[in-house]
Order: C-alpha cells, then sequence, then structure tokens
C-alpha cells in the first residue's frame, strides 16, 4: 500500500522530521532556517520541504489540526518513509499560573480523555503516554546550553480549541497526581503513533495564551520567541 496523503518519493523524507501544525510554518522555517532545502509535499497544500541545518538532513512539514490529522501524517512519515524520529513545534495555553506568555514547554507525556488510543488499537483506559526520553534529555541539555528556559512536564491534549469551549469538566476529572501545565491538540496522538510504530516523538511548544493573561500576544513577540523554540528543535537535532 502506498500512502494516500503525502506524495514524496521515499528518499525525499529525511529520518527527522520538525512538525509545527500550520504547514506555511513549516514554509517558514525552510525559507529561514535552511539551506538546500527543496518541497517534497504539497498534496491538499500540507507542505513538506527537505532541506539542511548547518550538516544536518531534516525535513519539516506540516501536521494540521487535531490528533485526527497529526495521526495520519505521522503514522505515514514512520511507515512509509522509514522516519525515526518527529519532533512537534507547536503552540498552546497554560494552565498554571507560573507558566507565562511566550514560555516554552517540553512534553514529558502527554494526558488525553480522548478514546483515540482505543479507537486505534483498542487500547483500553489509556489517557498517559509519555514521549522520548533519549529526545528530551537532548533538548534539556541543548536549552540549558543555549540558555532557553524550558518548563518540562505533563501537558493535556484536548479535542476542542479550548479558548472557543469551557474545559473545566474536563480538568475536574483528572487524576489528582498528574499536574498538567498547559493544553494543546495534537502530542497525544503524535506519541501514541510513535508507540505504535516503535519511533520516537515529543513536543515542544510555546505558549501563546493563558487563562491568567488577558495581553494580546504581539506578532513580533510571537515571531521572536517561536524562532527561540525553533531553533532548540534545531540544535537539539
Amino acid at each position: 500500500m502506498k500512502p494516500i496523503h503525502i506524495e514524496s518519493r521515499k528518499n525525499e523524507i529525511a529520518e527527522v522530521v520538525l512538525m509545527p501544525g500550520d504547514p506555511l510554518r513549516a514554509k517558514y522555517i525552510a525559507d529561514n532556517f535552511l539551506h538546500d532545502v527543496r518541497i517534497v509535499n504539497n498534496l491538499r497544500n500540507m507542505y513538506a520541504f527537505t532541506g539542511y541545518y548547518k550538516d544536518k538532513r531534516i525535513t519539516v512539514m506540516g501536521s494540521g489540526m487535531g490528533m485526527p490529522s497529526i495521526g495520519i501524517y505521522s503514522y505515514e512519515l514512520y511507515t512509509y518513509y522509514d522516519v525515526k524520529r518527529i519532533i512537534r513545534i507547536g503552540t498552546g495555553g497554560s494552565l498554571k499560573e507560573n507558566i507565562k506568555l511566550m514560555d516554552v514547554i517540553l512534553s514529558k507525556n502527554a494526558y488525553s480523555p480522548s478514546n483515540f488510543a482505543y479507537v486505534w488499537g483498542n487500547y483500553k483506559d489509556k489517557h498517559l503516554i509519555d514521549s522520548s526520553e533519549s529526545l528530551n534529555k537532548i533538548i534539556l541539555s541543548k536549552a540549558k546550553e543555549l540558555n532557553i528556559n524550558v518548563n518540562y512536564g505533563t501537558i493535556l491534549t484536548a479535542d476542542v480549541f479550548t479558548l472557543y469551549a469551557n474545559i473545566d469538566h474536563i480538568l475536574k476529572n483528572i487524576p489528582p497526581n498528574i499536574d498538567i501545565l498547559a493544553n494543546e491538540m495534537e502530542a497525544f496522538g503524535l506519541f501514541h503513533v510513535a508507540n505504535i510504530c516503535k519511533k520516537e516523538a515529543t513536543c515542544l511548544m510555546t505558549i501563546v495564551d493563558s487563562e491568567f493573561d488577558n495581553k494580546i500576544v504581539s506578532e513580533e513577540e510571537k515571531v521572536k520567541n517561536l524562532n527561540n523554540m525553533i531553533i532548540l528543535a534545531l540544535e537539539s537535532i
């Protein structure tokens, strides 16, 4: 069977992939951080670019929004293109007063009340899943070297965009031993697919909204801080 959602030839995808949600952010990374770049996928406008960061060949590709979308693309990358590692680089919302706007979070694991793991693999009552410990060690070490502060812990992967929907009923039912730092919409799905495929994955995200801060982040601030996260991911590779 051939991949349905990616049209690249097998040798056009690198073994390490950076995966922002927005395909235009993938283009931004390719244009501003990589050299010897070529576009290798534009099927459904889900752009993928392969090039070099310093001397390391990488692919950067959008995932779309939500677990179903990142689940499809990560599965095809792992299965049909022999990708070994995927680092999601995205944005999220703070659920802790001490996690401020523009802070960077590295996901040690992801909790989700979703049935994603049950539907994909019949894993009953599986709602907490770890990211790659080896990838995380590298990223934490590189963050220290680059003097980039990283909050390391558990995130919530929700099925809805939480600025539009109140999820207090979800938060109240999270087991008390699970301390959630922030929320987003993709990481749990990525980690689950990585486990199924016996590959590696982790998630870096920049905080762009917070229930404790009504400030509207300017585009200039957002780009600057997203660049810090992007550089951290690239240097870790």
